[in-house]
């Protein structure tokens, strides 16, 4: 620090500074502060998990910062394999009622031998996300001493860069994916002139692309999945200050530059397109402007989404370290909540970066998969994952991310239409565990994960949440309300009668992945009647009745669905107060399974409230804490909806010390969540958990810092959203409310509760309503 003699003048400067700076901190909407949200490591990355993400929503790299190398690895959304398929297996529809009496009769295993060899189809195209490729840079041999190595990703401007000293020369690489103008931008400068030299390539795994060079630029192309897939192409261009460049063999070589920026882009012809066409268009418009231009625009664009919610815990000195240092001081017991407020708005950031309107949803990582045959083909699981992905959408402020995937529902209707009436002779939709982006909805495998016909229903719980946030009746009468009502009748024709009870049932079907002891013994995973079916039917009837009256349509379906509901098997309690799975009290060979899909009705469903179940909410608690007792919560997805349960449940101890457990265990040196492997699920479900132990609206009420934890004394957010149309800004001090301040973005009335404090504001639309922590108006 300077030590400086003080003037009067000075002394009056810094009162205006501090006054000024106390007065900004305190607006609605703060800016983050730089270094409280960056990731950073004082070393490249030696793997892929510990490379740093950047993405537009459609193209993606993984940022490595290599010094005598660098590597991005690629992506864009559309580079697929596969094609559309139909795979029902023609005797399902006759085998059901056979597959129904066996289960009835209590005879699992059979069942399940004869779904198996009946009702599974065989899905003989195999499709796979796979990565664009690599853009590599080669710095060659680096002779001189190292130092003052950085590689960082601010989530402020979502910009990465990479920089370091090697002898006298500080180098520095800037890299970010521009939605505004469709392209990855890489700017490699230095300090001292002619200091770049590198030789620059595109390859892609296979040695099956085509690669191209001529003059400053390189284009790769290729029909992938040995042409059952999509065409893509992918081209850099150079952009040199100072130096020459020249072609190379099959790499551009770059001499001398005193600044150098690359422009990246890709299509594929998924949509149609011509992608030699698309890229080269991209580039041309990119070209055109400098980078300063480039780099202003992609921060305003994503800055319009990210600024909407500051988030802040307080740090600690643990903060000053990096990141890869701070996760490990976590998992050997530091407090970090610095990491907690960074870990949050990382989730924000993947969204924004992975999920654009226009484009597909989010899969299983998000955009960015490396190689040919990522896990689980980085697809869309829908029997929790993508469903996850989009948990933080309209809590968080994100509303507008969340339109790939309700876009993406609509998709598959026509899909579910024809699987639900080929499989099953019934009206309505129908989707099953898992799709991908030519929109099966059939199903195939083993029954333990297949045998489930509740994947549309469970996603069009979105299309409800998305106007529960919103009110947006053109959305709701064109989009959201045709995959409800198309997905409630199928679930209308779907349910049978138990002859035992005579409620209504679903079956066959399964608690995903889930598997029982039959009373002889045997493993088995089908029942007529799993606690998780009846839940999302539950919900999903609900909702659609809400969505008919809303748009005043369909008063014979909403009396057909009011009787149904009449009718729905309900929830059972076992003899030791747990929440039943199934329709029997079975013994459970993995008692700490990672799906806990009996809980749905308590989240994401709303069906067990402290308001309205009481009884059921203990009931809930009793059934999560014998799960995690027997070791639940061992993926990082399942980890993630655990921290949403407690939160729901108000136990902000329980809640914090799942949080934690998932840093501990399930999270990678990049941040990233692992299953393992990595899976971008458990991201999203710990953003959405966290924002569900401070604000919470599924109950009819917008309810203030329902699990707020111990560790978390005070601290704020802003920006967060509830249900009705509500910004809300929640501060807090010794554990407890200071202020809230609510914007009414529609005008409703608006039942607030903190604690035991309830109250109702009449509110108009636009208006801001600041509140004491006795909840009286300011």
């Amino acid at each position: 620090m300077y030590q400086i003699k003080p003037s009067v003048k000075q002394l009056l400067l810094s009162l205006l500074f501090i006054f000024l700076a106390f007065h900004i901190n305190g607006q609605h909407n703060q800016q983050p502060s730089q270094h409280d949200l960056n990731l950073w490591f004082s070393k490249p990355a030696s793997e892929w998990n510990e490379a740093l993400p950047v993405g537009n929503g459609r193209l993606g790299a993984m940022v490595f910062g290599g010094i005598a190398s660098e590597r991005f690895q690629l992506n864009e959304e559309t580079v697929w394999t596969g094609k559309p398929a139909d795979f029902v297996n023609p005797e399902a529809r006759e085998a059901l009622p056979e597959v129904r009496a066996l289960l009835f009769s209590g005879k699992y295993a059979e069942a399940q031998e004869l779904a198996k060899e009946k009702m599974m189809g065989d899905k003989s195209v195999s499709s796979s996300y796979q990565t664009l490729g690599d853009l590599l840079l080669n710095f060659g041999e680096i002779s001189q001493n190292i130092t003052n190595y950085k590689r960082e990703l601010d989530l402020n401007t979502a910009v990465a860069k990479v920089s370091y000293r090697a002898g006298n020369v500080s180098f520095t690489r800037e890299i970010f994916s521009s939605a505004s103008d469709q392209a990855l931008v890489v700017r490699l400068s230095a300090d001292k002139p002619a200091s770049l030299s590198f030789n620059l390539t595109l390859t892609r795994p296979g040695n099956k692309a085509k690669v191209e060079v001529m003059g400053n630029e390189i284009i790769m192309s290729e029909h992938v999945g040995d042409g059952v897939g999509v065409r893509m192409v992918a081209r850099v261009k150079v952009l040199h200050d100072g130096g020459t460049v020249q072609v190379a063999g099959d790499s551009i070589a770059v001499h001398k530059g005193n600044t150098v920026t690359l422009l990246l882009t890709a299509a594929t012809d998924y949509r149609g397109d011509n992608p030699l066409i698309t890229s080269e268009a991209q580039l041309t418009a990119a070209v055109k402007k400098d980078y300063d231009a480039l780099k202003a625009d992609h921060i305003a664009d994503y800055q319009k989404y990210f600024n909407r919610v500051n988030f802040d815990l307080g740090a600690t000195n643990a903060s000053k370290a990096p990141t890869d240092e701070r996760l490990a001081a976590m998992k050997n017991g530091t407090t970090d909540p610095q990491l907690i407020k960074l870990y949050y708005q990382f989730g924000r950031y993947l969204l924004i970066s992975s999920s654009r309107p226009g484009g597909l949803p989010a899969n299983l990582q998000g955009i960015w998969a490396d190689g040919l045959t990522p896990p689980w083909s980085a697809d869309y699981h829908i029997n929790i994952n993508i469903q996850m992905n989009y948990w933080p959408a309209e809590v968080t402020n994100l509303s507008e991310m969340h339109l790939p995937f309700l876009n993406f529902l609509n998709a598959l209707r026509p899909d579910a239409r024809k699987t639900a009436q080929e499989m099953y002779g019934i009206n309505g939709t129908v989707a099953h565990f898992t799709s991908d982006p030519w929109f099966f909805t059939e199903t195939y495998g083993e029954p333990q994960w297949a045998m489930w016909p509740m994947g549309m229903a469970w996603c069009a719980q979105h299309s409800w949440e998305h106007y529960l946030f919103t009110e947006d009746k053109k959305y709701l009468k064109d989009l959201g309300y045709p995959v409800m009502k198309d997905a409630a009748e199928f679930c209308a024709n779907w349910l049978v009668e138990d002859p035992k009870t005579k409620k209504l049932v679903s079956g066959p079907s399964i608690s995903p992945e889930n598997t029982f002891k039959t009373p002889n013994g045997e493993i088995a995973t089908m029942v007529m009647g799993p606690t998780m079916d009846h839940m999302i039917m539950r919900d999903l009837l609900q909702n659609t009745i809400e969505a008919s009256k809303v748009l005043n349509v369909d008063a014979a379906l909403r009396k057909h669905l009011e009787g149904i509901l009449q009718r729905l098997t309900p929830t059972k309690v076992g003899s030791d107060g747990r929440i039943m799975e199934w329709t029997e009290e079975f013994e459970e060979p993995e008692p700490g399974h990672r799906h806990i899909s009996h809980l749905f009705a308590l989240h994401p469903g709303r069906q067990i409230t402290k308001q309205k179940s009481p009884e059921l909410m203990e009931a809930a608690r009793k059934t999560l804490n014998y799960r995690l007792s027997h070791g639940g919560g061992h993926t990082g997805w399942s980890r993630a909806w655990i921290i949403n349960f407690f939160a729901r449940l108000h136990d902000g101890e329980a809640a914090y010390e799942n949080l934690v457990a998932l840093l501990q265990k399930s999270t990678l040196p990049n941040l990233f969540d692992t299953h393992p492997p990595f899976q971008i699920d458990g991201n999203f479900g710990a953003t959405a958990g966290i924002t569900e132990m401070l604000l919470q609206s599924h109950a009819g009420e917008v309810e203030l810092l329902p699990a707020l934890p111990e560790a978390w004394k005070q601290g704020y957010i802003h920006g967060i959203v509830a249900r009705g149309g509500f910004e809300v800004d929640i501060d807090w001090e010794d554990g407890a409310l200071k202020q809230v301040n609510i914007l009414s973005k529609l005008g409703n009335n608006c039942r607030i509760r903190y604690r035991d404090q309830v109250i109702t504001l009449r509110t108009k639309k636009g208006k801001r309503y600041k509140l004491n922590a006795k909840l009286q108006q300011l």
